[in-house]
């Protein structure tokens, strides 16, 4: 296995499951010490197992990116774990539907909360401890690119994470540090799970035919992998992307072309 990312610093917010445990098992496959952030301990403690323990240089962090405070407090620890940071993933982030002329404001509320002023709230914490030259990168979604109906929080959130990261990415290039989203389509998670079963649910017939008609849209007609989403964030992190930066990268099956 490739060590193109050996000794490199790096938290991963929304590592105990999903795309977050995609990302940090390609990280420390590379040869990275990931810290995992989230708020339940136990799947936590799989992935820094499934990382190969302490010994790896892996590290669970109790951390909520809704709260201030808590990240700050998160971000400590991970200071003092590794002496500071070389690359920060905010990837932590919640989905599902919020129709705007519909539905009150407790679920816009929620999704903007996790998905913006979280992203927010993860990089003032660990910019004071962010190397120059450092990476940051921030998971948006194909949702970031286009509107869904009955979406209109996610896809604000979403389109607002691009926006942070290109303005970030003027802010921080004098010290070298590079800002970059992601933006990826349907990829094998719970959350595609929930969402795919809420498509089910709304136009009432199974999961496996809301399914292919979900993966009809998408041109290689496959959900992609959370490791696949790693992949190509460990290249942002890598010498060959040090050039990269203010851009949103749809990877996606082809669901977005530009």
């Amino acid at each position: 296995m490739s060590a193109a990312l050996a000794g490199k610093r790096c938290l991963v917010t929304g590592g105990g499951s999903g795309i977050g445990a995609g990302i940090a098992g390609v990280l420390a496959a590379q040869g990275a010490r990931v810290a995992v952030l989230g708020r339940r301990k136990a799947p936590l403690a799989a992935v820094v197992k499934a990382l190969g323990g302490a010994k790896a240089g892996a590290l669970a962090v109790a951390g909520d990116v809704t709260d201030r405070k808590s990240m700050a407090r998160a971000c400590a620890a991970v200071r003092d774990a590794f002496g500071g940071l070389d690359v920060v993933v905010a990837n932590a982030g919640v989905g599902g539907p919020n129709r705007c002329a519909v539905d009150g404001p407790d679920r816009w509320d929620v999704i903007l909360r996790t998905n913006l002023d979280g992203l927010y709230h993860t990089v003032t914490a660990a910019l004071p401890m962010l190397a120059d030259g450092g990476r940051i990168v921030a998971i948006s979604s194909v949702l970031g690119r286009f509107g869904v109906p009955g979406y209109t929080a996610y896809c604000a959130s979403k389109h607002g994470v691009i926006g942070f990261v290109k303005a970030l990415a003027l802010e921080l290039a004098p010290r070298g540090v590079t800002v970059n989203a992601i933006c990826p389509g349907w990829v094998d998670t719970d959350m595609a799970t929930a969402g795919l079963q809420l498509m089910a649910d709304g136009m009432k017939t199974s999961f496996a035919k809301a399914k292919k008609q979900a993966m009809a849209v998408v041109p290689i007609g496959r959900l992609l992998q959370p490791d696949e989403i790693g992949a190509t964030v460990a290249w942002l992190c890598s010498d060959g992307a040090r050039g990269m930066t203010g851009q949103g990268l749809s990877h996606c099956g082809g669901q977005v072309m530009w």
